[in-house]
């Protein structure tokens, strides 16, 4: 007999004894270990990253338990491994508690470049051993949770500016972006920029000018200053945007905000043959803030407008959940 098999006697009618089934225990042992492994898997804690250059919302989800907590942006054109690893340890962890997940999926800006991924996986892995780290560029994040699985345009329009076609498995074109100094068009950037410009060449009329100065009380040093010698300009131009949303119905801020989001329309959307059968959806802050002028120019445009998202979070919990 295997020592792994058992055999129990006890008194029955038959012949004064009642033999129970044999049972070989190694098998019972492997099928009990699959199962805890099948239930240790459905059950894998996962962090999801949504990283630009201003902040980055994460969500931890733990069976039905959301937990979402929000850290300054990552952006591996300005941060060192030692910076990014800072960041994660001091404004990630202790909101994590004791829980650390099993699975972590980052989508961030800058990661379209393999140097970027291999820095931030690194940070990632540094804080979490032993967690499976996956890291994408912001715009597969966005196009995940814009499209799903289906086919679709999907933009970013946040501090910066992106736009892509997905097939509902993975990006298919890129139109390429450029930074905020050669490119980001219609982005808080390419906008905040444009404020400014108005501002320091005098050309708002003395309203907004006045408005301007009440609301920042910068001058023409300061700006140059904090644009050209100080860290993270593209945030910095990215802050202005605000002075378009809390000037709204003005005409020179209805003209900034329309020629600057035309500006992407005309550089980016217009060159995918996609556009035009496809819906077009947009994510982020400039995107959701202005939607109603994203509106107004698909109709010019004769192009469908479909989702308009200020964060993409929703949309990853939703794709990853399902996957």
């Amino acid at each position: 007999m295997s020592p792994f098999q058992l055999r129990v006697e006890i008194p029955g009618s038959c012949e004064g004894k009642f033999l129970f089934p044999t049972f070989n225990f190694l098998d019972l042992w492997l099928e009990c270990s699959n199962l805890m492994f099948i239930k240790q898997a459905a059950m894998a804690i996962q962090l999801i990253a949504d990283s630009g250059s201003t902040k980055t919302d994460w969500c931890l989800l733990n069976g039905k338990k959301k937990t979402r907590i929000s850290t300054q942006g990552i952006s591996p054109y300005f941060l060192q491994k030692e910076e990014v690893v800072r960041i994660l340890t001091k404004e990630l962890l202790p909101k994590l508690a004791k829980t650390r997940p099993s699975k972590i999926f980052y989508y961030g800006t800058g990661c379209s470049q393999s140097a970027h991924v291999k820095m931030i996986k690194q940070s990632l892995q540094k804080v979490f051993p032993g967690a499976q780290v996956s890291v994408e560029h912001d715009l597969a994040g966005a196009a995940k949770a814009l499209c799903g699985r289906s086919k679709g345009i999907a933009c970013i329009l946040g501090t910066g500016s992106n736009s892509c076609y997905f097939n509902g498995k993975k990006i298919v074109k890129n139109s390429p972006g450029l930074g905020y100094v050669l490119g980001d068009e219609g982005s808080g950037a390419y906008l905040g920029k444009k404020v400014l410009q108005y501002f320091l060449y005098q050309t708002f009329d003395p309203e907004l000018m006045d408005r301007f100065r009440s609301a920042y009380q910068l001058t023409s040093a300061e700006i140059l200053d904090a644009v050209y010698k100080q860290p993270l300009p593209n945030r910095y131009l990215a802050g202005f945007a605000q002075f378009l949303a809390d000037n709204r119905g003005h005409y020179m801020i209805e003209n900034i905000i329309e020629d600057g989001l035309n500006d992407f329309f005309f550089q980016h959307l217009y060159k995918y043959r996609e556009s035009w059968t496809l819906p077009i959806h947009f994510v982020g802050s400039i995107a959701f803030g202005f939607k109603d002028v994203l509106k107004e120019l698909c109709s010019s445009y004769e192009i469908e407008l479909g989702k308009v998202l200020k964060t993409p979070m929703d949309g990853l919990i939703q794709y990853h959940q399902a996957s």
